[in-house]
């Protein structure tokens, strides 16, 4: 039996301590390293080639998905499954985008990853049926532009559209047609309820993930 060596990334290390234990448990995997941070898991993954990366997806410095897309540059043959609390479709999209394997909410993990890990050793893909759903039901969609994102981020934070205009150098006035935009793209009743659609799917982060 050939054992899959395994890599786990993440900021928490009750979580790490969790996968640990889950893993200690099974013939055919080993913990080969630990990475708290973005940046430890591009270096531990060059220096253990491990078989299967798992990676939370919102760390400090840079994030899971920057992580991947550093490390699946250089080894796209790299087989990375994302762990995270975010069951949105927004943040799902990206990283499937950036080329995840799987994409497992923390909440499932000692039901789905060991079943997981080895789906994915096999060359097949995961995703959360919570996550599929989510998916499935934005489906063709539009998406929000990068400009959109960075005014719903200002909003977020409170700025009126005066203020917003002022951050991203343009008018009060094209501030407020970039809001209508993003709320009919949402679906979304006012600017609060936009947020509040936005942090649900992961267009934006929610704070301390």
């Amino acid at each position: 039996m050939n054992t899959i060596r395994i890599l786990a990334v993440d900021d928490h290390p009750l979580l790490r301590e969790g996968i640990a234990a889950l893993i200690a448990g099974q013939p055919d995997m080993q913990l080969s390293a630990e990475a708290s941070t973005g940046m430890e898991a591009i270096e531990r993954f060059r220096e253990f080639r491990p078989d299967i990366t798992l990676l939370d997806i919102q760390m400090p410095g840079m994030g899971g998905i920057e992580a991947l897309i550093a490390i699946r540059s250089d080894f796209p043959d790299a087989h990375v499954i994302i762990l995270t609390t975010y069951g949105g479709d927004a943040l799902a999209q990206r990283a499937l985008k950036a080329g995840a394997h799987a994409y497992v909410l923390k909440g499932s993990v000692r039901k789905e990853l060991l079943d997981t890990i080895r789906s994915v050793h096999l060359g097949h893909k995961h995703i959360t049926a919570d996550v599929a759903s989510a998916l499935a039901a934005h489906r063709g969609g539009e998406s929000l532009s990068s400009r959109e994102i960075d005014v719903l981020r200002l909003v977020a934070a409170g700025n009126s559209n005066h203020e917003i205009g002022l951050h991203l150098s343009v008018s009060k006035e094209t501030a407020k047609a970039h809001i209508k935009h993003i709320m009919a793209k949402l679906g979304a009743n006012d600017r609060t309820h936009a947020v509040t659609l936005a942090l649900a799917r992961g267009i934006l982060p929610s704070v301390g993930e």
